[in-house]
């Protein structure tokens, strides 16, 4: 099915058009980094986690 010359123009214009596009990606890149520090931040607020993360750093600085 072939769209009309007068539609097909139009559809051309409207797609070959991607201003916004890069700010609308970074829009989105930087909501999901945001997401993705938040999680971080409730994980390393654990005490378990905590407790890990000290221990392999006092492990790492031990000279044996």
């Amino acid at each position: 099915m072939s769209l009309p010359p007068l539609t097909a123009r139009r559809a051309a214009n409207l797609f070959s058009d991607e201003s916004g596009a890069a700010t609308a990606e970074y829009a989105i890149a930087t909501m999901a980094a945001v997401a993705f520090a938040g999680l971080l931040v409730v994980i390393m607020r654990s005490d378990e986690v905590r407790g890990i993360l000290t221990d392999l750093v006092r492990r790492a600085l031990t000279v044996a």
